[in-house]
């Protein structure tokens, strides 16, 4: 905008220049007083709005830079802002890796333990099949001794009724 109020006023200054030239030709054509008066006061009125329009472009140009290092300005907190949160959105990212890759490590070594506590277990059944065997045979041998103790209570208490038929008559 400023480049081209620029180049509207050196138009605008070219064609007045231009105006008074062709004013003085005129008069030096022998122009009448009263058109040279007026072509006077109609040059310095487009003096005046020119004068005006060369004011009113720079106040223009001013607001434009002044509006323009604003603009950086925020463009640069914008950029300084997305700079940070990429950075802290970097430290996440590593710290959740981190966290990630520790996870893995743990249930890597709870998985090996998993694996080592199904071996275990297996082999817990097995000596526990082994014991249930043996617990088995043990309460045969048991209920064998049992019956065999039975008997023998039997013979014994049979013994000594015997005994206690005998011991009398061989007595007497």
């Amino acid at each position: 905008q400023l480049l081209e109020a620029k180049a509207n006023l050196s138009l605008a200054q070219a064609q007045h220049t231009l105006q008074l030239q062709q004013a003085k030709a005129q008069i030096n054509n022998m122009v009448p007083k009263k058109q040279f008066e007026q072509l006077q006061n109609t040059l310095r009125e487009e003096q005046c709005k020119t004068q005006q329009l060369q004011e009113s472009l720079q106040l223009q140009a001013e607001q434009t830079c002044r509006q323009l290092v604003r603009i950086q300005e925020e463009h640069e907190q914008l950029l300084q802002a997305a700079v940070e949160q990429a950075e802290g959105l970097e430290q996440s990212l590593r710290n959740a890796e981190a966290v990630l890759a520790e996870r893995a490590a743990q249930l890597r070594d709870a998985q090996a333990q998993l694996s080592r506590n199904k071996l275990l277990i297996e082999e817990l059944r097995g000596e526990n099949r082994r014991f249930a065997m043996a617990l088995q045979a043990a309460e045969l041998k048991q209920k064998s001794m049992e019956e065999k103790n039975q008997l023998l209570e039997e013979q014994a208490s049979a013994l000594k009724q015997l005994i206690g038929k005998i011991t009398p008559a061989s007595l007497s």
